[in-house]
């Protein structure tokens, strides 16, 4: 998970919230929706951090405060993320994100400058995503399922590809090790991020806080 920077709402979104009697499942308008949501999240979930496009059989639009709990924000921006299917249909123990959460809530919206995701996030050695907040802890593995299997072990399968790369170009600058952050963040350039670059970040700003 990783913060995320809203971008201005799609102009039909703006529109039908100001018709009578609107609310989200008479908004006709959710293929623009998903653009905007993908877009700003650099195609990736606002979750689990795998790969997303906006189209509906690919990605689910996610009320961080759900419909049935919280109706009055069903048409709010800030309230709408874009998430991954989930494992949608299939057994419990590998729903994950949107699919797994349903109408429960969570402490903290990745959307939420204040809520600070990325900086409460820690990433363990065998893939296991934590935080040091009892809470949001607790919401990781228990309302999310961030920790199932096929999870942690994409998440180990990314940051041991890098690693395996490293290796081979040998030891590098602190130079290069800022110009590596910078890819994988997406703090220098615009375009989609890879999927699980949160632990890939997490763990070249552990290499960069030893130089």
């Amino acid at each position: 998970m990783r913060n995320i920077t809203k971008g201005r709402e799609p102009a039909s979104l703006t529109q039908h919230r100001a018709t009578p009697f609107a609310d989200y499942d008479n908004y006709l308008d959710k293929d623009t929706l998903r653009e905007c949501l993908v877009s700003e999240q650099r195609g990736i979930c606002c979750y689990c951090m795998q790969a997303i496009r906006p189209v509906d059989s690919a990605m689910k639009i996610e009320h961080w405060r759900s419909q049935d709990q919280h109706p009055e924000d069903q048409l709010t921006y800030s309230n709408l993320l874009a998430s991954c299917v989930g494992g949608d249909g299939q057994r419990n123990s590998v729903k994950h994100c949107d699919t797994a959460k349903g109408n429960k809530d969570l402490s903290r919206n990745p959307a939420n400058r204040d809520h600070h995701v990325e900086e409460l996030i820690r990433y363990l050695g065998d893939g296991t995503i934590a935080s040091s907040d009892v809470q949001f802890d607790g919401e990781l593995s228990e309302v999310l399922n961030l920790n199932a299997a096929h999870l942690r072990n994409g998440r180990l399968a990314a940051l041991w590809a890098l690693q395996k790369m490293l290796s081979v170009r040998g030891s590098l600058t602190k130079q290069q090790w800022e110009k590596l952050f910078g890819e994988w963040s997406g703090a220098s350039h615009t375009n989609d991020l890879q999927p699980f670059c949160g632990v890939i970040v997490y763990w070249i700003r552990k290499k960069l806080a030893r130089l």
